[in-house]
């Protein structure tokens, strides 16, 4: 296929960040800065598709248990936002367009804990890559500044995080220097993650980043410290330490927002997924694109083979000019190598969150 060619340079790509930010840009100013992002996002593509075969060849060499792989390429919405972020300890937003290590991401869920430490630790730290390492972080042990130990999140999130650039001596050097980011999550800390998802996009709350209702952020801590416990890691900080105690704040604080409810409430929105996942199974099918219709109350899947990723780059693009993504809508570009692996690695989209509410059934009743 044809891999696209990044047209622009360094500071034409952080003014069309800063365009995109700014509330006085004008319409021929934000077309072009349009353009220019989509360009840029393109040509991450490429080392995405090869960062994306590296993992999946360690994930299965190091998880007999069928490892779960995909890769996408991020948002508009999501980019622009983390433009925008204002992170601790900072006065003002700092982040540059160019700078920014996850516009290409690949993920990894694996079976357990010694699995995904085996895979970072033995497959990435102590790997074979001809690439440069950035960035790394373990957001699953004890915090420890000397070890470059990061800790759990204080928002719950959980698992292994790489960064890397993307080199190579001949053949496809004109992608050098791109950067791609690898996650490694175990099989519960992805359930902990979309569920975190789909309860920010039904409840319009950016869950994700921290910004919603203390009563959600609360609740999805204490879920983060009841799973890092099953996995017998540390908690989040300024958690119960007591399994006790925990689970009965769990339970005080479900009862609170009434999640278990609105989860089945929202399960209604995707009344025709089963047909429409029927309908998409296709030979050769590699990449998904998915939206999310509040309004329509449905999922729209439309599917790509290898050959025609360019188009599908094209087409969601297209589609993130053409619909306001955010409260009622939503959209996403995926790789994954069928159509159940895309419902297994994204249940954001589905719903498919059984296996969380099982775990949080389990907590809240324990102790009865």
């Amino acid at each position: 296929m044809a891999w696209a060619k990044l047209k622009y340079k360094k500071d034409e790509i952080n003014w069309a960040g800063r365009i995109l930010v700014k509330n006085n840009s004008s319409m021929e100013e934000k077309q072009k800065a349009l353009e220019i992002l989509d360009n840029w996002r393109a040509v991450h593509a490429y080392p995405l598709h090869i960062f994306q075969g590296t993992l999946k060849r360690k994930a299965t060499a190091t998880d007999k248990k069928s490892p779960l792989i995909s890769q996408r390429l991020k948002r508009v919405p999501a980019i622009t936002y983390k433009l925008q972020r204002v992170y601790p300890n900072r006065s003002k937003a700092t982040m540059k367009l160019f700078q920014m290590q996850d516009i290409g991401g690949c993920r990894a869920v694996v079976s357990d804990l010694t699995t995904a430490r085996r895979l970072y630790v033995e497959g990435y730290l102590k790997g074979d890559l001809k690439h440069k390492l950035i960035n790394k972080k373990n957001y699953i042990d004890q915090k420890n500044e000397r070890e470059k130990i990061d800790g759990p999140k204080p928002d719950g999130y959980r698992g292994f995080h790489l960064v890397y650039s993307y080199k190579t001596p001949r053949g496809m050097k004109r992608y050098n220097g791109l950067l791609t980011e690898i996650q490694i999550r175990t099989k519960l800390q992805h359930l902990w993650a979309t569920a975190v998802e789909t309860a920010g996009f039904f409840t319009r709350q950016a869950i994700k980043s921290n910004e919603a209702e203390k009563e959600w952020l609360d609740f999805f801590r204490l879920m983060g410290s009841a799973f890092a416990k099953m996995e017998k890691c540390p908690v989040v900080p300024g958690t119960p330490e007591d399994e006790k105690e925990l689970y009965f704040k769990i339970k005080e604080k479900e009862k609170e927002i009434n999640f278990m409810d609105k989860i089945a409430k929202w399960a209604q929105v995707i009344s025709h997924l089963d047909s429409q996942i029927k309908s998409a199974k296709k030979d050769n099918v590699t990449l998904f694109l998915l939206e999310l219709d509040l309004l329509r109350k449905k999922t729209i899947i439309t599917t790509f083979n290898e050959d025609d990723e360019e188009k599908a780059i094209k087409m969601y693009n297209e589609l993130e000019k053409k619909y306001p993504i955010g409260k009622d809508y939503d959209i996403v570009l995926v790789g994954v190598d069928n159509i159940s692996d895309l419902k297994k690695a994204y249940p954001s989209y589905f719903l498919d969150i059984a296996e969380f509410l099982k775990h949080l059934n389990f907590i809240i009743t324990k102790y009865n």
